[in-house]
């Protein structure tokens, strides 16, 4: 499935929940989904600087293709770097880079979260594309 593909069927997928209390189960259930995440990774240098949770973001780069884990102490937040992770790992820094990550936007995702998670969102984004930008 192509990047566009995969934010439409996120976009699609969000505008099946009417309020915004479903939508964030949602999320939930997509943290609940991410695959364990060794607790020798959670180092800081793997930790996300910028969000109110601890967000750990480790990734590794096999024949171009970037593949991300993530863990955070925090489900709404696990939640989010799942979702973000479904979009953009097993991808190329290339394909991540062409996005310009507006499926968050367009899901209405940042302007329904607090403050603080929002700026946790931005700061997530920002260390996927520095990833992608690295392994250009």
């Amino acid at each position: 499935m192509s990047l566009q593909e995969a934010e439409n069927a996120i976009i699609e997928e969000f505008s099946m929940y009417e309020e915004w209390l479903d939508k964030y189960e949602y999320l939930i259930e997509l943290g609940k989904s991410l695959k364990d995440y060794p607790e020798s990774e959670k180092t800081d240098d793997k930790l996300i600087k910028g969000c109110q949770s601890r967000v750990w973001l480790s990734h590794k780069v096999e024949d171009g293709i970037i593949r991300f884990n993530a863990d955070s102490d925090a489900i709404i937040t696990k939640g989010i770097i799942s979702l973000l992770i479904g979009l953009y790992s097993g991808r190329t820094a290339q394909e991540i880079l062409s996005s310009d990550f507006s499926v968050v936007e367009k899901i209405g995702l940042k302007e329904n979260l607090s403050p603080t998670r929002a700026n946790g969102l931005v700061s997530m984004i920002g260390r996927i594309r520095d990833i992608a930008k690295c392994n250009l």
